[in-house]
């Protein structure tokens, strides 16, 4: 079986062998869809981080917090 080995790099890019280089345009471009991100991740961005962090804790410990939970439900029906 012969494989056919590639020595050389099969992309290019748009800067032809020169450092690329930034425009005023596509400066502000960036800055206009950074702002528009930083807006993005506002008071629900938060909410949502924390409640990645609460799934990730009780992922971990899903046994335990089954029987916390278990524990929690008897009391309460004992309880009532």
């Amino acid at each position: 079986m012969n494989a056919k080995v590639i020595t050389h790099p099969s992309w290019s890019t748009a800067s032809f062998g020169d450092n690329p280089g930034t425009s005023p345009m596509e400066l502000s471009a960036l800055g206009e869809h950074l702002d528009l991100c930083r807006g993005a991740h506002g008071r629900l961005f938060a909410l949502q981080c924390a409640a990645h962090t609460v799934q990730g804790f009780v992922a971990t410990r899903f046994v335990t917090t089954l029987v916390v939970l278990a524990l929690l439900i008897g009391l309460v029906s004992l309880v009532w």
